[in-house]
């Protein structure tokens, strides 16, 4: 019972360390050494209460064991505590009792021994400790069972079986204070590796942490498969990218199967195939895929362990629509340059002669008979005809500031309507004019603008039959004018919608592929754009957006000329 009263601090010490390593909130909170003090003043508690005399022989108090180790391994405040504690106790219990039985039952003598060893103490290697406290254990022990049964007589008559208890007793002793030693010691170090792992899993997570924050900050869209083909990781780029494509697919979705299987259902087999190559790809590689009116660049690299075993794939998917956009723009521009050139070159070279040509042909007809008038008139036509071409080489190409003026997009419209009616009728067809009456004015190149809708209008006639309805529109939509040029062709194939504005490009046998890249041209020095919208057998629809730059002169008179 003693051993078992003498150990119990030890007890209680283990499941102070077990419930984990608490953060002090204020002073008053006990650390783990303070709270070993306590533990080992419960121990000094239950073995006074339980001491007693063996055969009349031997005190068996091993109180002073949880005393010795608490005043070795406590601070100096709480190590004076638990020696006067020791001392109070002792008073109370000892056998028997009196002054010289209570300095040898306290070892008081030896606590400036205690105290002066207890620094070196703690810094020391687990056999040091354990020499320490053997050699204020060892005196203390060897006094409090011998010097009671001295009775004047010399330690050397001492009888055998009496010699053997007081061996047993002493050894015991010494023995449960090594191994109390030990087991506190070896405690604490878990308790430190604990407390070390616990701050390197911190670490490690935080790191984690922080490099995920870093891949959703950079704008970069990745994704990590493994061997499986599950996706293992991706950040918030990546996982908007996804969605847009396929809204109802979450993270949770992405991470709880094999993602190719997923896109199956909302990607083509040919597109699917590809990007499985990529994902199934072992080296670096860089490749370029389309999915719907998208065009992305995917890097991958592979994923390997330290021991070189393969840990899958990260992939890094760039969006290259804008830039593929910006590239077919810079060839248009490209395109627009060489026939600014070509029209520069061109004008001087072949206006003027076709000026003196055109007027002897006139001179010559006036003076022929009237039988070959018809030539002439065909000659002539096909001359105004090259000269047109060649005037629309010089708008395509004009790059200088529109002059602009306000005006009203509607006054201009109606006052084309006429002629525009003029040129429907000779085809059989008719003319819708549908216009909003609330527009505000515009800047506008009024010529420019005229050119922009007579060409959009003859466009649409051209592409309609006898009986076709031409509709034009114009309207308030938000902050902007919206010029609609509708008819009723046959429409316009979904291949040759992105082509459209590209100069030379045309379907017509007769055309030159300059007058939709003339409009485009025009719509931009207005700051406008210009889509179309069409559907074959149900005809098309050129919309032509103004952007209103301010109402501050609706106020002014507008122009219509």
């Amino acid at each position: 019972m003693q051993i078992s009263a003498a150990c119990i601090f030890l007890l209680l010490f283990q499941w102070r360390l077990d419930r984990g390593h608490p953060t002090r909130r204020n002073n008053k909170f006990p650390d783990d050494q303070t709270f070993l003090m306590f533990c080992c003043a419960l121990g000094i508690t239950l073995c006074m209460a339980l001491s007693t005399t063996m055969f009349g022989v031997v005190y068996l108090n091993l109180a002073i064991l949880p005393a010795y180790i608490g005043i070795l391994y406590g601070n100096l405040r709480s190590s004076v505590y638990l020696a006067l504690y020791f001392f109070f106790c002792t008073a109370l219990f000892s056998v028997p009792s009196g002054l010289d039985h209570l300095l040898l039952n306290s070892g008081v003598l030896l606590y400036p021994l205690l105290f002066g060893m207890a620094g070196p103490f703690k810094q020391s290697a687990l056999s040091v400790k354990i020499g320490i406290l053997w050699g204020a254990l060892f005196p203390s022990i060897l006094f409090i069972v011998i010097v009671p049964n001295m009775h004047g007589r010399s330690i050397l008559n001492t009888p055998p079986a009496d010699a053997i208890m007081f061996g047993l007793y002493l050894i015991t002793a010494l023995i449960l204070g090594a191994l109390f030693i030990l087991y506190i010691d070896r405690a604490w170090d878990r308790l430190q590796v604990k407390i070390r792992m616990q701050g390197i899993s911190d670490k490690f997570q935080w790191e984690s942490e922080k490099l995920q924050q870093i891949t959703n900050v950079v704008p970069l869209n990745i994704i990590e498969f493994d061997d499986n083909g599950y996706v293992t990781a991706l950040n918030e780029y990546m996982l908007n990218l996804i969605q847009r494509h396929f809204p109802q697919l979450t993270r949770e979705i992405l991470l709880s199967q094999p993602a190719l299987p997923i896109f199956r259902e909302c990607m083509d087999q040919t597109t699917l195939d590809q990007l499985e190559g990529i994902r199934g790809n072992r080296q670096r590689s860089n490749a370029k895929i389309r999915v719907n009116s998208m065009t992305y660049h995917i890097f991958t690299a592979p994923l390997e362990h330290e021991s070189g075993v393969p840990g899958g794939v990260i992939m890094i998917i760039q969006d290259l629509t804008e830039e593929e956009k910006m590239r077919s723009e810079l060839d248009n521009v490209e395109r627009l340059s060489l026939v600014g050139q070509m029209a520069a070159g061109i004008t001087h070279e072949i206006r003027n002669p076709m000026a003196v040509v055109r007027g002897f042909l006139q001179l010559m007809r006036e003076k022929s008979p009237e039988d070959l008038h018809s030539y002439y008139h065909i000659v002539l036509v096909e001359l105004d005809r090259a000269n047109s071409i060649i005037n629309d080489f010089l708008s395509l190409a004009q790059t200088r500031v529109s002059e602009k003026e306000l005006a009203l997009l509607q006054g201009i419209m109606e006052e084309l309507t006429p002629l525009i009616w003029a040129d429907a009728n000779l085809r059989g067809q008719s003319v819708e004019l549908k216009l909003s009456p609330s527009m505000p004015p515009l800047q506008l190149n009024v010529r420019e603008i005229k050119q922009l809708i007579l060409n959009l209008a003859r466009n649409g006639m051209e592409a309609m039959d006898a009986k076709g309805v031409l509709t034009l529109a114009a309207c308030e939509h938000e902050d902007t004018v919206l010029l609609i040029v509708t008819d009723t062709g046959s429409g316009i194939p979904e291949s040759q919608l992105s082509q459209l504005f590209t100069p030379f490009f045309t379907t017509k046998s007769q055309g030159t592929g300059l007058g939709l890249p003339l409009c485009l041209s025009i719509a931009e020095r207005h700051n406008g754009s210009i889509r179309v919208e069409s559907e074959e057998g149900a005809g098309t629809s050129i919309i032509v957006t103004f952007p209103v730059e301010s109402r501050a002169g609706a106020v002014r008179k507008p122009v219509y000329m």
